[in-house]
């Protein structure tokens, strides 16, 4: 391993010394000096215990306005070079320690552990056959880079691997290291909700088009060994949806036009890949024996299997240029379109068969079961897109609908009122809709959009997400716009429970809809409800909100045991520990007992997409994991906790709750010493995605979205969101007489074990003496009082994780994270305080020059803590 980390710092090395060779190329030799005094003043003032940040301070405040910039990218860059030579490690590590021999948290040794549990081969076959796990890939705006620098990135790890391989590519790597210094790190404008479902597509194609058959083959060899059963062809125990493009909430940008275009090109893009990958079978498969099934179809050709896969390029090729004469806007008749999955994968199925009976499976295993496998998971549609609007639009729609007939106000019914109506509305075979009513512009894009999805093919769609739902009425009110729309297949309509009240009201809220018969027979005996975590965390505080989310699913889990209906939880999950985040496996294994069951949905945001599966081979690395994590909690769920665990923890989270919001809601000064102590209102200027960053741009915090908060804490170093009202709450425990009970519940709950470990995750990023100077910088005299006690109250909140952990220091157990911490600090150090000079001056005095060079801290900042919001 000491090799491995040789191998990093040689990367980083190279790297680094390629971006300074760049830099004095363009600035001079003067310019490379003033980075590297500033690189060494910010070393000594983490190493040296007799050192403060003066020094470095002073040398950034002795910038002149035209060095701002530059000294702003240099360590940006190096930051965003480091994470490359970072990531490529990852892979190399996992492909040099024996990958293809199972590691303790493998799947074959899962399954060797589920046997000594007493579970059967076949249970655990069909277990793994039938798995439903949907990561669900949106488009948050958390993903700070370009993505025209992305693709530099990843071609310089490209370069990477290349070099591992014997291969000479410093020409070729320094060329690219000079086109990403000579290219803009912040966008101009935001992107569309279009460019950020290409962006999306562009992740498929480059990475998990090859990650997901590489997975699956390992995940059959896996099984296999463990048990000599076979996972089936069509097994997609992984799929993936997208928000991108269908996620409207609260995004005026996202439209119907946009939908109904995103819907296309997912079409065109799977068609495009499936194309090329025929093109490679049909090189290859030239062989002339065939079974009659196969010869039946194709006749006497000399080159059967080329015949039939001839047969399904045509069509694909059919199929673009429909899909392309619609986006064109001249659309032409559908002759020989792919509209269902099962007509592209019939014909490799059977040629798959075909090969087997004739005596060459050997054939068989190669490239064709890799495409079938895509086939499977991918299907014509690529992802399937999910929509996702809030209940307030919908209540709306009803209200001018109510009106315009004169049955009331809708708006004013109670609960029984609405109802009545929706299931009236329901059962009737006339339209709701007349041709004479006249909707406003609003309501008509609601409208527009229902006949969007209604018209769209069934395997496209994934669930219809509602926002701020609490009400039966709320879903019955979708459904029946959707019907009236036209459409034919009973769509999965979601209510997502966001807030604290809503997470308690959730069992009631589901239950009174189960209890409507109309609606059981439905929803066919299957129930998806989506968790919040960044709005709830947001609301109440992480540890309240995570408690919260963990009764709400007991409750539901048990709920829809006693009816018969099998659940799936869909899990709104961010990438910073605020907003859910944290390692997905433990995060699964932390779920209450029996929650799991087979299926799983799950949020895949913003940079975490790319930092999880925008490479190949870590892409398959953690499909692993949640497969793993899936299998193990369907199959061998955790015990519920004790009952002194949640006396406890029901303690701990009320008092966490009431201090969080004593300082985030009651106190007066906090919103203007949270404007003031971090770039909040900056971020706005900062074109990360196609949403607004507020709800409303007239509130307070609360309109504030989830990402926008925490991004704005992140950047100051405080990284409130993750600990506040938590630091109070456990404290009141530890230093009473309840330390040993804490401690029990740290070893032997995963739910309480996976919060703390996440928790000292954050406050190991954390950096008080940061925080205190954009105070310094940025903060009256009167508020600064509130950020000093939030500091002295960050400190203490690690001296009690590490008793509640038994140790000295934090992520003593985590070796590599602290280590990843602490090479990168002399790097972020400087463009924070950086950061807070800019924010400074521009305040004072607005200017573009300190704004770009403010965007780039921000960005630099991100790449260094590896997250956003």
């Amino acid at each position: 391993m000491n090799e491995l980390h040789e191998a990093l710092r040689d990367n980083v090395r190279m790297l680094g010394q390629s971006l300074g060779h760049t830099m004095e190329a363009d600035l001079g030799d003067q310019f490379l000096d003033t980075i590297e005094h500033i690189r060494q003043r910010a070393r000594q003032a983490r190493h040296d215990a007799d050192s403060d940040a003066s020094e470095l301070i002073q040398a950034l405040q002795g910038l002149k306005d035209d060095e701002l910039l530059p000294v702003a990218r240099a360590f940006t860059q190096f930051l965003n070079l480091a994470n490359i030579a970072e990531e490529h490690h990852r892979v190399r590590r996992w492909l040099r320690s024996d990958a293809h021999l199972p590691g303790d948290d493998s799947v074959q040794k899962l399954i060797v552990r589920l046997q000594q549990q007493g579970l059967d081969n076949q249970t655990i076959a069909d277990q793994l056959a039938t798995m439903d796990i949907d990561l669900v890939l949106t488009a948050h705006p958390t993903e700070v880079n370009r993505r025209t620098l992305i693709r530099k990135y990843d071609e310089v790890a490209h370069c990477l691997r290349q070099q591992d391989d014997g291969q000479h590519i410093e020409h070729r790597l320094h060329e690219l290291v000079n086109q990403i210094w000579h290219t803009s790190e912040i966008r101009q404008q935001r992107p569309t909700p279009v460019e950020e479902a290409r962006w999306g597509f562009a992740v498929i194609e480059n990475s998990l088009w090859q990650a997901v058959p590489d997975f699956l083959r390992r995940l059959d060899e896996q099984l296999t060994a463990s048990t000599g059963l076979r996972l089936p062809l069509e097994a997609a125990p992984v799929r993936f949806a997208s928000w991108m493009g269908g996620d409207r909430d609260g995004n005026p940008n996202v439209t119907a036009v946009v939908t109904t275009e995103v819907l296309l090109l997912s079409r065109w893009m799977a068609a495009d890949l499936y194309e090329r990958d025929i093109d490679r079978l049909r090189s290859e498969l030239s062989m002339h024996r065939c079974s009659a099934e196969l010869r039946a179809v194709v006749g006497d050709d000399k080159e059967p299997y080329r015949a039939l896969l001839g047969q399904v390029r045509k069509r694909l090729r059919q199929t673009k240029a429909w899909i392309q004469s619609e986006l064109d806007g001249h659309p032409v008749e559908a002759e020989g379109v792919y509209c269902k999955d099962n007509e592209l994968l019939e014909p490799l199925l059977l040629c798959h068969r075909s090969l087997c009976e004739s005596g060459m499976r050997i054939i068989a295993e190669g490239p064709l079961e890799d495409s079938i496998r895509r086939a499977a998971c991918f299907g014509l549609s690529l992802v399937r897109l999910d929509i996702r609007q809030n209940s307030d639009r919908h209540a709306e729609v009803m209200q001018e609908l109510v009106q315009f007939y004169d049955l009331g106000d809708y708006s004013s019914w109670n609960e029984q009122e609405r109802q009545v109506f929706l299931l009236r509305e329901l059962r009737s075979r006339r339209p709701l809709i007349s041709s004479h009513w006249q909707p406003s512009a609003s309501v008509q894009e609601v409208l527009d959009t229902c006949r969007v999805i209604a018209t769209a093919s069934p395997q496209a769609l994934g669930s219809y997400v509602i926002s701020m739902a609490s009400q039966p009425s709320d879903v019955l009110a979708v459904i029946l716009l959707l019907r009236d729309m036209g459409m034919k297949h009973n769509i999965r309509v979601v209510p997502l429970f966001e807030t604290l009240d809503d997470l308690k009201g959730a069992r009631d809220c589901i239950a009174a809809l189960l209890d409507i018969d109309w609606y059981r027979e439905y929803c066919a005996g299957h129930q998806e409800v989506m968790i919040g975590y960044s709005d709830s965390s947001k609301d109440a505080g992480q540890l309240a909100a995570a408690w919260g989310q963990y009764q709400a699913q007991e409750q539901l889990t048990e709920l829809c045991q006693q009816r018969s209906v099998r659940l799936t939880l869909f899990h709104g999950r961010g990438g910073t520990v605020g907003r859910g985040g944290g390692p997905s496996h433990t995060a699964i294994l932390a779920q209450p007992p029996g929650s799991v069951a087979g299926s799983l949905r799950v949020t895949e945001q913003g940079e975490m997409i790319r930092f999880k599966f925008g490479i190949p081979e870590i892409a398959v690395r953690n499909m692993e994991l949640y497969a793993g994590a899936v299998l193990e909690a369907s199959l061998a769920p955790g015990a519920a906790p004790q009952e002194e665990w949640r006396t406890l923890i029901a303690q701990l989270t009320e008092r966490s709750l009431q201090e969080y919001r004593a300082v985030v809601r009651q106190d007066e000064q906090f919103v203007p010493y949270f404007r003031a102590a971090t770039p909040e209102q900056e971020l706005a200027k900062l074109p990360l995605g196609s949403r607004p960053a507020k709800r409303r741009q007239d509130g307070g915090v609360e309109s504030l979205r989830a990402i926008p908060w925490i991004f704005a804490w992140t950047q100051a170093r405080l990284m409130l969101p993750a600990w506040l009202g938590t630091d109070r709450a456990l404290n009141a425990m530890v230093s009473g007489d309840q330390l040993p009970a804490v401690q029990q519940m740290y070893q032997q709950w995963p739910f309480f074990r996976s919060n703390i470990d996440m928790l000292e995750m954050v406050l190991a990023k954390a950096a008080p003496q940061l925080s205190a100077y954009y105070d310094q910088r940025l903060v009256s005299e009167e508020l600064r009082v509130l950020g000093s006690s939030l500091r002295e109250r960050l400190v203490a909140m690690r001296d009690l994780i590490n008793q509640v952990k038994r140790q000295q220091t934090l992520l003593v157990d985590n070796p590599v994270i602290r280590q990843s911490i602490e090479v990168r600090n002399p790097y972020i150090d400087p463009l924070h305080y950086l950061q807070a000079e800019l924010l400074y001056r521009d305040r004072n005095q607005p200017d573009e020059a300190l704004e770009q060079a403010l965007m780039v801290t921000m960005a630099g900042i991100s790449a260094g803590m590896r997250n956003t919001g």
